[in-house]
């Protein structure tokens, strides 16, 4: 799930097309909240996943479904109107990497620090404040903080902000004494 909001080709190119459309119209906000508000359902719904994956269901079906997702959520007439054109090109499956590659052109733009934090168990909001604080002082401005919860890390935290990874987590570390002791 997570692993599908990686930037393709293909993604690039309608992130990019749907960026500038928002921001000649000035909806670039409002497209970007849209975005996030499908991110979130991406993740958290495996039917939207299929509806937009299944190689069973008509580009004219995947169309619907993603339009009717965006009438129940309000979204802008441009991130309605675009949907509707990934659906019809056969490209909904490409939805989460068109999301990452809008929000790369975004923070670029507006001078955004994205940050991602995964965590074994929610966070609590001190523990939020704590790593947004410690983040602020590390990159000299406050960042965009999303947090995700991964089980399979066991403990610790992965903060991510671009391209580089902390990566502090209990998994992390078993896996490499494992790896120091089979060297042994």
């Amino acid at each position: 799930m997570a692993d599908d909001f990686r930037t393709t080709e293909v993604g690039g190119r309608y992130a990019q097309a749907l960026f500038d459309l928002a921001d000649e119209t000035g909806a670039l906000d409002a497209v970007r909240g849209d975005l996030a508000s499908l991110k979130a359902a991406w993740l958290e719904s495996a039917d939207l996943r299929r509806l937009a994956k299944s190689p069973v269901i008509s580009a004219d079906d995947q169309g619907k479904g993603l339009s009717a997702i965006a009438d129940k959520a309000k979204f802008h007439a441009t991130t309605k109107r675009f949907l509707g054109l990934l659906a019809q090109n056969g490209r909904a499956g490409d939805l989460p990497s068109v999301i990452t590659g809008f929000e790369a052109r975004y923070a670029k733009k507006a001078g955004v620090v994205a940050a991602e934090v995964v965590s074994a168990l929610p966070l609590s909001a001190a523990q939020t404040k704590s790593i947004q604080t410690a983040l602020r002082t590390a990159l000299g401005r406050d960042p965009e903080l999303t947090a995700r919860v991964d089980p399979s890390i066991l403990g610790g935290l992965k903060v991510k902000v671009g391209s580089k990874l902390f990566d502090a987590s209990l998994k992390t570390k078993l896996d490499q004494m494992t790896f120091a002791l089979k060297r042994a």
